[in-house]
């Protein structure tokens, strides 16, 4: 399959890497100083302390004419409206193929303004970070969860089938549990590490943050209507373990000085609050703590 990869953060260099064992890969960034990296040194990840390199096509986004099969639009949520404009002026993307990455849920109406013949969702649970514009860590072995707005997911198959070991894929039927799952987790896990300042584990080891974890669950989860919340919070739980030793995107968004999800995140939680007439103060004091930082950077 011929797949376009749109972004070039954490999420699209991983997913470039490992759909390119399989698939004829062309990874699509706006970075000129990236896209000379990417020409000159290849694509670099590393995994359990071993790095391999390989060559992946890599093309600046002007020259994105929708011609693969399956583009995947992995840049984050607060980029989508301007990247739907600029897809939107392109005949291309009148057919073909999406696949969104994003965290939150603001980008479900942006993906529906596209006439493709099917538009995907995907819930991604790696770790990953990227520590130069060519090089990425695969920090932690999850899975991607992808279900169809429009069109049929069995489309993914031929990706699925041939998916490595460590990059396994799991088709879904309803995209909106599956975005209201990941939704919860990135709740709790990135705000709280991104305020404490601390690894994604001590959430679960620190008695204290896991009191304001649990506290954070109940709010949130009965702002979104959770029925199974004993499911749910087994599953926040069990990413939060699984990445124990993993800083979440959110916290090194603000180290760095970046703009964080927190709008796509916990400010979508804050309007169902409104809409709703509930209070959420825990969820307003963390999205008023990172907006500020924001500003501080």
């Amino acid at each position: 399959m011929k797949i376009a990869i749109i972004g070039g953060g954490a999420v699209g260099l991983l997913f470039a890497h490992y759909l390119n064992e399989n698939h004829d890969v062309r990874i699509y960034v706006r970075n000129s100083i990236q896209l000379n990296k990417l020409h000159k040194n290849g694509l670099t990840i590393e995994r359990n302390g071993i790095r391999s390199s390989t060559r992946v096509k890599s093309c600046h986004f002007s020259e994105w004419k929708g011609e693969e099969d399956l583009t995947i639009v992995a840049v984050k949520q607060y980029s989508i409206p301007d990247l739907t404009i600029d897809l939107l002026k392109m005949d291309a993307c009148k057919s073909g193929s999406f696949l969104f990455l994003q965290n939150g849920m603001g980008h479900l109406k942006w993906a529906e303004m596209l006439g493709a013949d099917n538009l995907f969702v995907g819930s991604v649970e790696h770790g990953a970070l990227k520590t130069a514009p060519d090089t990425v860590i695969h920090t932690g072995v999850g899975v991607t969860k992808v279900a169809a707005l429009k069109g049929d997911v069995d489309f993914l198959k031929k990706i699925s089938d041939s998916a490595s070991c460590f990059f396994p894929f799991i088709l879904v039927e309803d995209h909106l549990e599956m975005l209201i799952q990941k939704l919860i987790v990135n709740c709790l896990i990135n705000p709280l590490t991104a305020v404490l300042r601390v690894r994604n584990g001590e959430l679960l080891s620190n008695k204290y943050y896991y009191q304001l974890f649990l506290k954070l669950f109940e709010e949130v989860s009965a702002i979104l209507k959770i029925t199974d919340k004993t499911a749910a919070l087994s599953h926040v739980k069990s990413v939060c373990k699984e990445t124990g030793m993993n800083r979440s995107s959110m916290l090194k968004d603000i180290e760095e000085g970046r703009e964080t999800e927190i709008d796509a995140i916990l400010g979508y939680i804050l309007k169902e609050a409104e809409m709703k007439k509930m209070t959420a103060p825990y969820t307003e004091s963390l999205y008023c703590q990172i907006k500020g930082r924001e500003r501080g950077k």
